[in-house]
């Protein structure tokens, strides 16, 4: 990629698609286009086609993706399965047919089995069961990854994927039904303390092990990937072609909580709703991988949530 490349960041809003673009324009990268969701439906296959015969992008970061926690994925399952492989469908098909230089696929570290060795590493990818209540999404992220696989095997495209652990920061999802945890929690605390509540009910029992990582260093981990790797025939052979983009260190889900009413100022109690359910016991995993190419987070957690929190109170 070079500062004139013609860049197409696929989405038009949300947490990821505003980190990688900022990024792009902090590094100078002057030539991007992206579309709004009115002007451009990623599910619908002519309307995505005429979009990459006209516009002929270089380089995609397929970021575009319908996601949601735990609530959402419970309540919406068919939702999450078909509208992610249509947008991947046709965004990854057409950069091969329209002759993209690179496409950089951003997954999720769902796609590994919910019992999966701690931590995980990316040959464990389909090495067990996937955790029930987020299999319809995980599905569909892994069968973009092997799409990509199968497009660089049958036609020698240059298509990577990354799997982004938890995101958090600027521009995140707090609505308290289709957020993941470390938003829900500041929106959560933040209304108790507002309302002076004498307590904040959490699900689970707070057991679970994240990680998190600020949106800010992933969009960095993308840019870094999409200039300097391009995987040779042996390495897609070897399904050597994603990374983990995680910090490695992990927090336990009732210490988030702990943190998070710190940083909120919420001077009540938490509650913990142990009939609800915990999801995957422990998500750690090794970003041995990327740390070789030189790729480390630099945005410690407590600064990241100090942070969100800061732009939730400017921007709600």
């Amino acid at each position: 990629m070079n500062k004139t490349s013609k860049i197409y960041i696929a989405w038009h809003n949300g947490l990821v698609w505003s980190a990688i673009v900022r990024e792009l324009k902090k590094q100078w990268y002057e030539n991007l286009i992206y579309r709004t969701y009115k002007e451009l439906d990623l599910t619908d296959t002519p309307a995505v086609e005429k979009f990459f015969q006209e516009e002929k992008p270089e380089y995609i970061f397929l970021a575009a993706a319908k996601v949601g926690g735990i609530v959402a994925n419970n309540t919406y399952p068919a939702e999450f399965i078909y509208t992610n492989l249509q947008i991947q469908n046709n965004i990854i098909h057409f950069s091969y047919k329209y002759n993209a230089k690179k496409l950089l696929f951003l997954g999720s570290t769902c796609i590994y089995p919910k019992f999966a060795e701690q931590p995980m590493w990316e040959d464990q990818l389909l090495a067990g069961k996937l955790e029930e209540t987020n299999e319809p999404y995980a599905i569909a992220k892994i069968a973009g990854m092997k799409m990509c696989q199968s497009y660089n095997r049958q036609y020698g495209t240059n298509f990577i994927a990354c799997m982004p652990t938890n995101l958090y920061g600027p521009r995140d999802n707090f609505d308290l039904e289709t957020s993941h945890v470390l938003p829900a929690m500041i929106r959560k605390f933040h209304d108790a303390k507002e309302s002076w509540a004498a307590t904040v009910t959490l699900w689970g029992d707070g057991s679970p092990f994240r990680e998190f990582l600020y949106v800010n260093d992933m969009a960095k981990g993308c840019i870094y990937l999409m200039e300097e790797f391009n995987p040779t025939k042996e390495q897609n052979e070897k399904w050597e072609i994603f990374f983990n983009i995680w910090t490695g260190v992990e927090i336990s889900i009732k210490k988030l909580a702990e943190t998070i009413q710190k940083e909120v100022w919420f001077e009540g109690e938490i509650v913990w709703d142990t009939e609800k359910p915990n999801g995957t016991p422990r998500k750690l995993t090794d970003p041995s991988r990327i740390h070789a190419t030189g790729w480390k987070h630099e945005v410690e957690l407590e600064d990241g949530i100090r942070l969100s929190y800061k732009w939730f109170l400017e921007n709600r």
